[in-house]
Order: C-alpha cells, then structure tokens, then sequence
C-alpha cells in the first residue's frame, strides 16, 4: 500500500496470478504482474497534492479455486473505492458482463458385483451418473437461454464385466444471474437426487467453486477505453459481450471494477502455449506498457475529478439492480 496523506480515493490494483498445468501463464497472466507493479510506481511519482492511496492486492489461482472469493470472506478488499486489472487478449476492450458458475463434484457409491455371474447383487453407481447426464440433458428445455450446463465423468468406473460400486462426475453450471444459477443449482441437486435414488445407491454432492457474475460499471468502462485510445493501445475493439467465468466477477459485485484487455496476439489465438510464447515477444512486452498506461491513466482521471468517482458508484449500483 501507498498512501498520501489522510482520506480520498482509494484505488485498488488486482495482481492476478495462476498458471495452467504443463504451460505456465498461458491466457495473460505473465503480463499482469509488471502491468500493475508500473501502475503503482506511476500513481507514487505522479506528484498529486491531495490525499489518496494506492492498494496491490496479489490474487491467485483464479485459475482453479478462485482467491478473490476467499479473499473478499476473509475481510480484504474493503480498503479500496474501485479495482482495476488488466489482461492480455486478442484485443483491447473491457469486458461488459461475467458468467456465474456453480462447479459440483458429485460421487455416487453402489454395490459392486460380478456382472455375468451375480448382477441382482449389484447397484451400479454409473447407472446413477450417467441418469443425472441424462437429467441434465431433459432440463436444457427449461432454463434460461444464458445458462449453460456442463458434464464429465471424473474418473473411469472400472471394467465392464464388474458392477461399477462408485461413479464421480463434475458438472459446471453457468448463467449471467447469480439469481438465475442459485435455482438451477436447486433443480440439479434434485435430479442427482432422483437419479441416486432411480439406482438405488448413495450420493454425495460437493461444491468446488462459486463465481458470482460480474456487475459492470459502464462509466468505469468509458474512462478506461478513453485512455486506451489516448495512450494508442492496439486493436481497439467493442465492449466484449460473451465471456466465461471469472472470480473479479465476485469483487464487482462489491465496488466499480473493470479489466482492461491488451491485444498481444492475433485475432482469434486459443492456444494456450501461443499465449505463453507471445509473452515474451516484443508485443507482450509492449502489451505491458500499454496496460500500464491506460489503468494510470485511468487512476489519474479519478484523482484529478472528486465527481467522477461518485458518479461511477452511482452508475455500479443502477447496474446492480439490473443484474
């Protein structure tokens, strides 16, 4: 943290940090680090006379278990009035909206049995997982057209000529309301329930990881791609309306936030290790610079006009009513 004097804005600037197994930082994430550390030293040395501070949050593994959840229920993130990230793309925009996700691991456990020889005596648990996919599949019908409904078998169940005694499926449910996904995840939990039950064995249901959608700031939006076109960052592209699953989503629902996205690859790149190579190409390193200079920019624009952060606030919570 670095603060100026007492009170004014306190602007927050989010690390994020993971790595994908085999690969390393392969969808941005090496750039994030430098972006923000260069952001903070800009604000230091701005040379502004009014009060404000600056806080470095480091958040991990958003990759797998999502530490900005963990780390808004252990009492962070309360320090800052607004949080601002970058991340390396295909091109530079701001994301509008964030998919909610409710990941489950679900295990179902029967009886095993030879299957030829005593197949009375079994009760197979893969019977169970693959009548819950089957359920899945039925309750498509009936959801929202934002929700999305994803299934795998988590392990193999074994041979075929033995009754398989346990089953392990993930599943991933996704919709842009937090509302909307708490009751899908209702009807789920019943059709893991029916399916246990049309098995006739025993389930349990776990739940891995809870993303919240993310709520947008328009205003926040605007300033940010303002000094995007300012700074002559590439690839300027429109507001991003389709996204994945993303725990920033869980810290916006709190406070304005955005994530300036910097173009360092081609348009349409998907593969994890063309993300990895072109880290250390001269376009990622720039990527680094640009990012650097639109968030700082950003932050300036903020400190220079008390009203504008206001206004950002307001615009937050008419975007949360609606989200």
């Amino acid at each position: 943290m670095y603060r100026q004097g007492e009170g004014g804005p306190r602007i927050g600037l989010l690390c994020e940090y993971d790595a994908l197994r085999g690969l390393g930082h392969g969808c941005g994430h090496h750039l994030q680090g430098p972006c923000i550390c260069a952001v903070a030293v800009a604000l230091r040395e701005a040379g502004f006379a009014q009060p404000f501070s600056v806080v470095v949050y480091g958040t991990p593994a958003e990759e797998t278990r999502g530490a900005k959840v963990f780390m808004w229920e252990d009492g962070y993130f309360r320090d800052i009035d607004v949080a601002l990230m970058m991340h390396g793309g295909p091109d530079t925009c701001v994301d509008e909206k964030s998919l909610a996700l409710s990941n489950f691991l679900v295990t179902f456990r029967g009886v095993g049995a030879h299957a030829a020889l005593a197949p009375e005596k079994g009760r197979s648990a893969l019977d169970a997982l693959l009548l819950a996919f089957n359920g899945i599949e039925f309750l498509r019908e009936h959801v929202r057209e934002d929700t999305r409904m994803h299934y795998t078998i988590k392990e193999s169940p074994g041979p075929t000529n033995v009754v398989p005694a346990r089953a392990i499926g993930e599943f991933s449910l996704r919709s842009y309301s937090r509302d909307v996904l708490n009751d899908v995840c209702a009807r789920f939990k019943k059709i893991i329930k029916g399916a246990a039950m049309m098995a006739d064995v025993d389930f349990e249901i776990e739940q891995e990881k809870s993303l919240d959608n993310k709520v947008p700031c328009y205003a926040l939006n605007d300033v940010i791609m303002d000094n995007a076109r300012a700074c002559g960052a590439p690839g300027l592209g429109p507001v991003r309306k389709k996204t994945g699953s993303t725990d920033f989503g869980n810290v916006t629902n709190h406070m304005p936030g955005c994530c300036i996205r910097v173009k360092f690859v081609p348009e349409g790149t998907s593969s994890p290790q063309a993300f990895v190579d072109a880290g250390k190409t001269q376009a990622g390193h720039d990527a680094i610079l640009y990012g650097a200079k639109t968030l700082a920019g950003t932050a300036c624009d903020i400190l220079s006009d008390p009203a504008l952060l206001r206004r950002m606030w307001a615009d937050f919570e008419e975007a949360k009513k609606r989200a």
